[in-house]
């Protein structure tokens, strides 16, 4: 019945889309988060054109597809797809990731983000990010829907979903000295429908670029929630961390974007069903 789904899901042991559509359905079916005719757009981490999937430093190519494909399957007038890679052009990154192949087969668009479409934007009582200039296109679509890639980060610890949203604002690199508080207003103000967390290919060092296949490390596992602390705070174990060990999610749980507190939360674990 509505209302009785579990806080957040982890579906293991399986091949990428068959792990994104028993975790969605577990959590109540897409339908729940894409309304029939919603404008949907699907934030994956596509940070470089400088590796393959393989390296686990771009989101898994089938787990966008899938969600591309289920947002559909709900009733989804378009599915826009899109991120601003640091390294490389977009329309490289795209390519290289694997993800444009996988996106333009279950009919969705590859979006290329312009610098012209970033407005200066005003978050009400913010920690730390007063105005910043965020993608006009994310603020105005249906569903925001954030597939970040579970890695290792040089200067944060980890790349979760969380800071996944970095790449829905122009000025990025200010985010750096107030990093916890200015991601929790962040994500606190943009409020993705679903977090789905790749963690199928898992990057463990010499993150976010990576570029060795020794660091990575294969899971076969997808963390998805409404709940964007819930999902990251899932998310770190994996990494033997604790919740409290990434400063956005302090910040966030006290913020009231989300619980961290994972023993209170309702958690469906299952490995998938061929």
């Amino acid at each position: 019945m509505p209302g009785s789904e579990p806080d957040l899901v982890v579906a293991r042991s399986g091949e990428p889309e068959a792990l994104v559509r028993q975790a969605i359905a577990a959590l109540g079916g897409m339908e729940r988060f894409v309304p029939r005719d919603a404008n949907v757009i699907v934030k994956p981490n596509i940070c470089v054109a400088y590796n393959s999937y393989e390296y686990a430093a771009t989101t898994n190519p089938w787990v966008v597809g899938a969600l591309v494909k289920m947002c559909f399957e709900a009733g989804a007038r378009s599915v826009r797809v899109m991120d601003y890679p640091f390294g490389g052009t977009a329309e490289e990154a795209y390519e290289v990731s694997g993800i444009a192949e996988q996106v333009k087969a279950a009919g969705g668009e590859m979006a290329i983000m312009s610098q012209m479409k970033y407005m200066p934007t005003e978050i009400p009582n913010a920690l730390a990010l007063n105005q910043p200039s965020i993608y006009d296109d994310i603020l105005k679509a249906d569903v925001l829907i954030n597939v970040p890639i579970a890695k290792h980060h040089s200067l944060s610890r980890l790349t979760l979903g969380m800071k996944n949203l970095m790449g829905v604002i122009w000025d990025r690199p200010t985010l750096h000295f107030q990093l916890g508080d200015s991601l929790a207003d962040l994500a606190g103000f943009i409020r993705p429908a679903l977090t789905v967390v790749d963690a199928v290919r898992m990057l463990m060092a010499n993150g976010p670029t990576g570029g060795f296949i020794d660091d990575v490390q294969q899971m076969d596992t997808i963390i998805a929630s409404p709940d964007i602390v819930a999902a990251d705070s899932y998310a770190v174990t994996l990494f033997d961390m604790n919740p409290e060990d990434l400063e956005c999610i302090t910040a966030g749980t006290a913020a009231g974007v989300g619980r961290s507190d994972l023993q209170n939360l309702r958690i469906e674990e299952f490995n998938v069903v061929a």
